[in-house]
């Protein structure tokens, strides 16, 4: 199970969405999430979809890999989905047994729910993780938020903290799957017994857990000491980030993608229909 978790890891290679600039891929994201939750019709839940869809075939990332960062949010999407479905109370009642009574409108809502849910994890798992390093993601997010710099707020050290995060996550998951393994070997139970019991059982990973990264932690301040960091002020870097036409194109395209949720939204076609036909 810890195996199949994918969140952090970076895939190298030389795709189209690879080869995005970071700084447009950070700007995208924002696109594709503020879109997502715009989208209520159909047609913009069709568009968002399909373009999800391209994305994830242009990074040429594998579907496995995508199926591995669905594992740790199934049961969440399996709840909120028959939630929709046998809760939602409004349209034609299409199926009814004893108390159970299934509307169309709750179909349509966990259809959405669904779709927003699968598009929200492709979207910033192919833009911000599979595709783009973490060293390149910090880089990125540090040239966006400089303008801050000018009124006192620390961008270099926001990036450092959010670079040093990402590269942890897999070596604190390698380390929990370790000690989860040894503490196996001494008999811990972490599948059977009560939710009280369980709980308990995790204890023997957390405390352990906490130890390692508390240790990873100022290991890596003396490494950081001793090759003389002292702070992003005065700072250069090997690799300056350079815009290309075609990154200006992706960050248009987006930008379309979320014009058209809001243009396919109901309320907008209202609007648009008053405005110009009287």
């Amino acid at each position: 199970m810890i195996r199949d978790i994918t969140l952090g890891q970076y895939f190298p290679g030389n795709s189209p969405i690879h080869r995005i600039d970071p700084r447009m891929k950070l700007l995208m994201t924002v696109i594709f999430i503020v879109a997502t939750f715009v989208a209520s019709s159909g047609l913009s839940f069709a568009v968002l979809f399909i373009s999800a869809a391209v994305l994830f075939a242009l990074s040429r990332i594998s579907f496995k890999t995508l199926l591995k960062a669905m594992k740790p949010i199934v049961f969440i999407l399996i709840f909120t989905t028959f939630f929709q479905i046998f809760f939602t109370k409004t349209g034609d009642l299409i199926f009814e047994w004893w108390i159970i009574k299934i509307y169309t409108n709750g179909i349509i809502y966990a259809i959405k729910m669904f779709i927003r849910v699968i598009v929200l994890i492709t979207t910033t798992s192919v833009l911000m993780s599979y595709t783009t390093s973490p060293i390149a993601l910090t880089d990125g997010l540090e040239e966006l938020l400089k303008p801050l710099a000018k009124i006192g707020v620390p961008i270099h050290d926001f990036a450092l903290v959010m670079s040093i995060a990402l590269r942890f996550i897999p070596t604190l998951l390698e380390e929990t799957e370790k000690i989860m393994a040894a503490q196996k070997a001494r008999g811990t139970d972490f599948s059977t017994g009560s939710l009280l019991k369980r709980a308990r059982s995790l204890l023997a990973v957390f405390v352990p857990l906490l130890a390692s990264a508390i240790r990873h932690a100022i290991e890596l301040a003396d490494a950081m000491i001793c090759r003389g960091y002292r702070g992003g002020s005065g700072r250069t870097k090997l690799n300056r980030m350079k815009m290309k036409f075609s990154d200006v194109v992706w960050l248009v395209a987006s930008a379309a993608v979320l014009a058209l949720c809001i243009i396919c939204n109901p309320l907008t076609l209202d609007v648009i229909k008053g405005v110009f036909i009287k």
